[in-house]
């Protein structure tokens, strides 16, 4: 029992989570739809809150219980393995050495069920988004219909977004986990648009924060066309936006495991009708001749004359 409870601590339980916490991943495959309420909570203006508690809805069977203990104890043990052995389970020499990396590539439906869309129907309004594998399954096609129609409920001012989002890693026992993105500077992303432009967000965990949804963006422009396009964006090129704050010099993007959560794109340019987007994959590279760590010009507070 003693070995046990060290086992869990080591791969950073300790601190972080209570007991019902630990508790959950055993009823997690008998929740329904359980993971779709962690990318958004919003209720539509005018809509009645859920009356029925959320335990009430736990369909409980013994042998599935079981059978989620022997996986999370599994997946568990190589976490475990993988923290000896090194960084990301590789040995350090070999990690500090790595000059590229794909973090996410689309050749099968199990690919691109990594990932998550949604549109503003989730607050009344009427923009279509689907994704599905491009031709030769070589490829992710996110695809749809932009609708800036404002829903009449009295509240909502403004409408017409699609977005895509990766999931969030998560570890043994529903622990949460955070890229390491720290001996990159850039990503690499190849892309084949229609010429509209897109944010590409890199999604903050709001436990490290004081500031709830905070989003670091980069405007991508497509240039359309039949024709592929590599796209490098620096770090250093994405800038902070959350509740009308923008970055300065005060507020840096800084990646790393302890704040970094996910990252998806957004179209909003309010241009209403069909779109499309294409991506092969998404990497991650280290361009040492990229030494740049902050892009915006920055003022001087309160100057000496």
């Amino acid at each position: 029992m003693a070995l046990t409870v060290t086992v869990l601590n080591s791969a950073g339980l300790r601190g972080r989570c209570c007991r019902h916490k630990v508790l959950h991943p055993l009823l997690g495959p008998l929740l329904v739809d359980s993971m779709s309420k962690l990318y958004s909570s919003y209720r539509r203006p005018g809509s009645q809150p859920e009356k029925i508690p959320s335990w009430q809805k736990i369909d409980f069977s013994f042998k599935k219980g079981i059978d989620a203990l022997k996986t999370h104890l599994s997946l568990l043990k190589k976490e475990t393995k993988d923290y000896l052995t090194g960084p990301e389970g590789h040995p350090f020499d070999q990690y500090l050495l790595q000059q590229t990396k794909v973090m996410w590539e689309f050749r099968s439906q199990e690919d691109l069920n990594k990932w998550v869309i949604s549109s503003d129907v989730e607050i009344g309004g009427k923009s279509e988004v689907y994704l599905k594998l491009g031709r030769n399954n070589q490829a992710a096609l996110l695809y749809g219909t932009l609708n800036t129609e404002v829903p009449r409920d009295g509240e909502t001012k403004y409408s017409g977004y699609c977005s895509m989002r990766a999931k969030p890693p998560v570890g043994s026992f529903a622990r949460k986990k955070y890229y390491d993105w720290s001996n990159f500077n850039s990503l690499y992303l190849r892309v084949r648009g229609d010429g509209r432009p897109w944010m590409v967000n890199i999604y903050t965990d709001p436990y490290f924060s004081h500031q709830k949804d905070d989003l670091y963006n980069y405007f991508m422009f497509t240039r359309g066309g039949p024709y592929w396009e590599e796209i490098k964006i620096p770090f250093s090129k994405f800038f902070l936006s959350s509740r009308g704050r923008v970055q300065d010099d005060q507020h840096p993007i800084w990646l790393d495991k302890a704040s970094f959560l996910t990252l998806g794109f957004t179209l909003g340019d309010k241009v209403d009708g069909p779109f499309q987007l294409e991506i092969d994959f998404i990497g991650l590279l280290n361009d040492r001749a990229h030494t740049e760590e902050f892009a915006y010009e920055t003022y001087e507070k309160n100057p000496q004359i």
